[in-house]
């Protein structure tokens, strides 16, 4: 089977947030995959192509809803279906 041709296109910029405006659910159907620097990342929240930035949630602090604080780094970003 060959399900290529149904997937939808990556949008520029991602967000894992539902409550975020850059949330698309449809992207979400299938697994996607974050090269960050030429290193592929497992914990990336949200990202953009164009800006060159992925953020990924803190270890331990969080803000004052209980949402762990995101951490920005910057570098070359490749967003792939895997």
């Amino acid at each position: 089977m060959n399900d290529t041709t149904s997937l939808p296109a990556l949008p520029d910029r991602l967000s894992g947030n539902p409550r975020s405006p850059h949330h698309v659910a449809e992207c979400f159907e299938h697994n996607i995959g974050i090269r960050l620097n030429g290193k592929e990342r497992f914990d990336v929240e949200e990202y953009c192509i164009s800006e060159g930035w992925v953020k990924i949630p803190s270890p331990k602090a969080l803000d004052r809803r209980g949402q762990p604080l995101l951490i920005t780094l910057k570098g070359t970003v490749e967003a792939y279906y895997s």
